[in-house]
C-alpha cells in the first residue's frame, strides 16, 4: 500500500510512525516517573505519621541500611522534587511530539487530498472540510 504513495507521501508517513513510537516512549517513560513520584510522596506521607526516634532504613540495593530520620526525610523531598521536574519535562515533551505529529498528519492529509481538488490551500480546515468555503 506504501509504495503506491509518492516519495514525499511515504517520507511523511515515517516520520508519523517514528513520532509515534516517540510517543509511546515519552508517555511509558512519563507514566514511570509519575509512579515513582507518587511512592516518593506516600512515603513522605508516612514519615510524618512516624515518631522521629524511630529507627529508619533505607535500601541500598539488595541491602537495608540503618539512616536517620532527617536523613531519610531529605532525600525522598529530593526525590520528589527531581520526579516532578521530571513529569513536567515529560510532559513538555508529550506536548511537543503531539504537536508535531499533528503537523505533520495535516501535511500528508493535505499531499494525499491536494491531488485530487478541493484546494488545500485554504489552510487547515480539517475533517469534514472538504464541504467548506
Amino acid at each position: 500500500m506504501q509504495g503506491n504513495l509518492p516519495p514525499e507521501a511515504q517520507e511523511k508517513l515515517e516520520e508519523l510512525q517514528d513520532l509515534q513510537e516517540t510517543a509511546q516512549q515519552v508517555a511509558v517513560q512519563k507514566n514511570e516517573a509519575e509512579t515513582q513520584l507518587t511512592e516518593a510522596r506516600n512515603a513522605l506521607d508516612e514519615l510524618d505519621d512516624i515518631d522521629e526516634s524511630t529507627q529508619m532504613y533505607r535500601e541500598v540495593g539488595e541491602l537495608l541500611v540503618a539512616t536517620e530520620y532527617d536523613a531519610a526525610q531529605d532525600d525522598l523531598e529530593e526525590k520528589a522534587d527531581s520526579l516532578e521536574i521530571r513529569v513536567e519535562t515529560l510532559e513538555k515533551q508529550e506536548e511537543r511530539v503531539q504537536s508535531q505529529f499533528e503537523e505533520l498528519q495535516q501535511e500528508l492529509q493535505q499531499m494525499l487530498g491536494g491531488a485530487g481538488g478541493g484546494g488545500p490551500m485554504g489552510g487547515p480546515g480539517g475533517p469534514g472540510g472538504a464541504g467548506g468555503a
